[in-house]
């Protein structure tokens, strides 16, 4: 997974007539191009990772570290060499990954009735208990660990430097169903449920401030940008959110999508213009400008990504329903001068 060998094996490997470069190509997974799996300037395939026997389910990359994380519901997570792009290691879980994160040493991982957290400096591990069901979201907020559970809870856990442990703090009430998206902004916690509704927690108090109805399926991920909350649902929308004056948040730009939408995930581009990533449940992920939602391209799966996440320099990964991870980056684009 070296960068710049990668972008010029990749160059390499882009030749071919035009038919091939168009995308109108009818080899399908045959093709010896790499064109096949992108639409659009800008970006370009680096290398694939091959090793999960099922859908890649989550996928985490530690600042500063030199491998890559990912988690499946092949029950296993796996550890990739950022250099070589190999498989380094292979982590028997005994149930199926629902969700992966990283913050500072920590990677935490979901599976059914526990949250798994892995220190990479230090190679200790702990085993949260508490959740009821498959855990499908985590967030950290400063020294604490929130979980969205199968039962509707959302558990937090805090951490105590002294004993270099996890413990239980708090249970927030509030979701009927499962919870499926987290994200923390502004001092707030934004909850994603298969209740179709988004709720708004104090994170001082944590209680629940405001329960957001709009979206009329499942919520499956909130992201904040900027001074906005972004929401996307099987609904086959993308909410943009503001607060008003009084502080309540109001839909203020509601984007359609021909299909379902299983995440967001927002990047900077090679130029460092906001970027968003949509994956639909039609094998696509679409890339927008923001906040213009113009399209500034397509990628093109074997099946639905549920899995986006971000790396240094321009990288993004994906990750989808065959159990491939796919590496990505943004390509500086060359700069020219008029006489």
């Amino acid at each position: 997974m070296d960068v710049d060998g990668g972008n010029k094996r990749v160059y390499n490997r882009l030749g071919g007539d035009a038919k091939h470069q168009k995308g109108s190509c009818s080899y399908g997974e045959r093709c010896k191009f790499l064109h096949s799996w992108s639409v659009g300037d800008g970006f370009s395939l680096l290398t694939q990772l091959e090793g999960h026997q099922k859908a890649v389910s989550a996928i985490a990359f530690p600042s500063g570290s030199d491998k890559l994380y990912t988690g499946s519901t092949d029950e296993t997570a796996r550890i990739w060499d950022c250099q070589s792009g190999k498989c380094v290691g292979v982590i028997n879980l005994g149930g199926e990954v629902g969700c992966m994160i990283s913050e500072g040493p920590w990677v935490f991982v979901g599976i059914p009735n526990f949250v798994k957290a892995w220190n990479t400096q230090n190679l200790s591990e702990l085993s949260l208990n508490g959740p009821v069901g498959q855990v499908y979201a985590l967030v950290v907020n400063n020294d604490m660990l929130f979980a969205g559970t199968q039962d509707g809870s959302i558990l937090a856990w805090k951490f105590n430097v002294a004993t270099n442990c996890f413990e239980p703090a708090a249970s927030l009430k509030g979701h009927s169903r499962g919870v499926v998206s987290l994200v923390v902004g502004a001092n707030r916690l934004y909850s994603g449920s298969m209740d179709n509704t988004i709720k708004v927690w104090n994170l001082e108090t944590l209680q629940c401030l405001q329960t957001l109805t709009e979206h009329t399926s499942v919520v499956m991920s909130v992201l904040c940008w900027d001074q906005f909350l972004l929401s996307c649902s099987l609904d086959k929308t993308v909410k943009v959110w503001y607060a008003t004056e009084s502080g309540n948040l109001e839909v203020t730009y509601s984007h359609n999508e021909e299909n379902g939408i299983l995440t967001l995930c927002g990047m900077h581009d090679s130029q460092g213009k906001p970027i968003l990533l949509c994956a639909c449940n039609d094998n696509t992920v679409h890339l927008y400008d923001l906040p213009s939602f113009a399209e500034r391209g397509k990628i093109l799966t074997k099946q639905e990504v549920r899995a986006i996440q971000i790396g240094p320099n321009g990288i993004f990964f994906t990750g989808d329903g065959t159990g491939e991870v796919r590496v990505w980056n943004w390509i500086a684009e060359a700069t020219t001068t008029t006489q």
